[in-house]
């Protein structure tokens, strides 16, 4: 009679085992779906996205022409200042003459002094060949006036170049202008001495036409594979934080510089300068815009610096990982296909657990990035980050 009764005791007691195992398996699974996710996420959509380079450089003008002097002198006047628009020929300083003029009557004198050689050596040449030819003297004798004629004609043309030379010092003393411009740069004052023995020395520096600029730009050698002329370029200066300023790309120049091991290339900007709001040497904060898409997949720029560990992976992700792998695979571009580098996404699936997904990219900037080729689509949610910063996500 007992038998029987402790069978049914013990089924009912198997029966409501797997029960309250069930029950907590399910109350474990609803709990874990009603806690929030461990991640912060952002949707992929469609739209525009335009891909810059930074640079910093200093605006300059189109061309400019440093005026020397070629004599040495004081300084008698100074006509023009700081700013003044001068034209082609305009004087725009004196030296002392005083020397220079006197060297010009010195050497007027000398060739006058020279003529008269030369006329008394003719004259005496046309006496002694008429004696000759009467046999009253020697030919060595007339010979002799011919030499004297030569001489004296070749001391004229030596009083006519230093008469030249004198003249052309004179005329140095007086500065003028050698182009059309606005002189940006004033290096001497009156009673100041100038000395051109060695070298030329700057007395004015002339910018040609401030209406046209330029900005000498410094990029990055990481990103001076994506310059080419003609690009679009959008700047501000501190002058006028608040607006924006428009340029092109007109030459790369292929010389670069190294600073502290870091190597950069100059390249020139283009600007209108119409109203004249740019000044020679501000500073520009340049963005060269060097890819455009008006309609573009986008993802998140966020999420291709999430890296998950292996334990927030589901298990198909992480053996995909492992399948992948070849042989020949160095671990630095082993990720690469067909040219382009791929990178992975994730997004969540059951059990909290992150799902991997290979993307190629396209243009990018700081906030978006161009997805080329994925099984994403619009509207998707992908992680970003971890809901609390964790020094796995990176910077």
């Amino acid at each position: 009679m007992l038998k029987p009764q402790r069978r049914r005791w013990v089924m009912l007691g198997s029966v409501l085992s797997v029960l309250l195992l069930a029950g907590w398996a399910w109350n474990s699974q609803a709990s874990s779906s009603q806690r929030p996710s461990p991640y912060k996420f952002s949707s992929l959509d469609e739209g525009a996205i335009t891909q810059v380079i930074m640079a910093n450089g200093s605006l300059q003008p189109v061309s400019t022409v440093t005026v020397g002097s070629a004599v040495s002198g004081t300084v008698a006047q100074r006509l023009v200042d700081f700013n003044d628009r001068v034209v082609k020929g305009q004087v725009l300083a004196r030296l002392d003459a005083a020397h220079f003029e006197a060297r010009e009557r010195q050497a007027s004198a000398q060739l006058s002094a020279a003529q008269a050689r030369l006329a008394y050596a003719e004259g005496h040449l046309r006496r002694n060949e008429t004696l000759a030819a009467q046999g009253f003297i020697a030919a060595p004798q007339r010979d002799q006036s011919q030499r004297e004629v030569d001489t004296a004609r070749a001391d004229l043309d030596l009083a006519r170049a230093q008469l030249d030379a004198a003249r052309t010092d004179l005329n140095h003393s007086i500065i003028r202008a050698p182009v059309d411009g606005v002189v940006i740069k004033r290096s001497i004052d009156v009673g100041q001495t100038v000395a051109a023995s060695f070298q030329t020395p700057e007395l004015f520096l002339i910018a040609r036409d401030l209406n046209e600029m330029v900005i000498q730009a410094n990029v990055s050698e990481a990103d001076v594979g994506l310059v080419r002329e003609g690009q679009a370029v959008h700047f501000v200066v501190d002058a006028f934080p608040a607006r924006e300023f428009e340029g092109k790309v007109q030459q790369f120049r292929l010389n670069p510089s190294n600073t502290q091991g870091v190597v950069s290339y100059t390249v020139i900007v283009n600007v209108a300068n119409p109203q004249g709001l740019l000044k020679p040497g501000m500073t520009a904060q340049t963005r060269i815009v060097v890819a455009s898409q008006a309609k573009a997949l986008r993802l998140p720029t966020a999420a291709l610096r999430f890296k998950p560990s292996e334990d927030e992976l589901a298990s198909p992700a992480r053996q995909a990982g492992q399948h992948n792998a070849k042989a020949s695979d160095d671990g630095v571009l082993g990720n690469v296909r067909q040219g382009q580098r791929v990178f992975k996404v994730y997004t969540e699936g059951p059990n909290r657990k992150l799902q991997a997904h290979e993307v190629t990219i396209g243009i990018a900037n700081t906030r978006y990035t161009e997805l080329l080729s994925t099984t994403l689509r619009p509207g998707e949610q992908v992680v970003i980050r971890r809901a609390k910063a964790d020094a796995r996500d990176g910077a």
